[in-house]
């Protein structure tokens, strides 16, 4: 089976309100997280029953115990396995994760770990792919463990700018893994990454804003998160955005 072949748009959301936005909007699948303006992080089981209950989507679920680099010491790595056990029985499609080792290899041992954990459900290797430091290597690592995505931008700041890698990830995996373009995916540059690369797998948050707070009292004294993110602004899928992305994909 080539798993590059199927055309197919992954919406990454944060919330009840953009998953239902990105059923409506025409997405394939859902990438359900916690805290996208950090990066993501694993959401809430809570939040995960919600989306299920109300969107019928496939939701993979990211598995991040926290911000920053991708080398997890023993207790995060048994929170991981918790969490994706957990997913795994309360139905959820997939999970998305990602490990590596000091000297920024592919995490095999770990990842060989969390993969066992999900019991046959299936893997993306997210972006912790794209600050490892041999790409083929990790590559054909993953392709080993089982997995069945890698989602990447190419190891660049934004898939557009990766279009020369994500082309050779193409090549070299040959139908064995999906390879997914994540990173600043938008409407305007879906059919050009597809036509340099031969990707058809998207994944984008597509998301407006800011979207006004409701908030009428406003506390200016106080700052709750990190600096340079304003308290009073929100940011959500946009149902309009997902589905010109899906119609494009879908049209590949």
């Amino acid at each position: 089976m080539d798993r590059n072949s199927v055309p197919l748009l992954e919406a990454c959301v944060d919330s009840h309100a953009s998953a239902l936005a990105a059923w409506s909007g025409g997405a394939d699948r859902l990438e359900l997280c916690a805290d996208l303006a950090i990066g993501g992080t694993t959401p809430s089981r809570a939040l995960f029953r919600q989306v299920r209950r109300d969107c019928p989507l496939p939701i993979n679920v990211l598995i991040r115990p926290r911000s920053g680099d991708f080398l997890y010491a023993p207790a995060e790595r048994e929170e991981m396995e918790e969490e994706i056990r957990a997913f795994r029985d309360l139905g959820a499609n997939g999970v998305v994760t990602g490990a590596l080792t000091p000297e920024g290899d592919l995490d095999q041992a770990v990842m060989a770990r969390l993969i066992d954990c999900a019991g046959g459900l299936e893997v993306t290797l997210h972006r912790a792919f794209d600050m490892a430091r041999d790409p083929f290597a990790a590559l054909e690592a993953a392709i080993q463990l089982g997995c069945r995505t890698i989602l990447t931008s190419g190891q660049a700041p934004h898939a557009a700018a990766g279009q020369p890698l994500l082309r050779s990830l193409v090549d070299r995996s040959a139908g064995r893994i999906a390879i997914m373009a994540g990173g600043g995916i938008a409407p305007g540059n879906i059919q050009e990454i597809h036509r340099h690369t031969g990707v058809r797998s998207f994944h984008t948050s597509g998301r407006k804003g800011p979207l006004p707070s409701g908030m009428r009292f406003r506390q200016p004294n106080v700052s709750m998160g990190l600096p340079g993110l304003p308290e009073y602004e929100l940011w959500q899928t946009d149902p309009a955005v997902i589905r010109a992305c899906a119609q494009i994909v879908h049209s590949l």
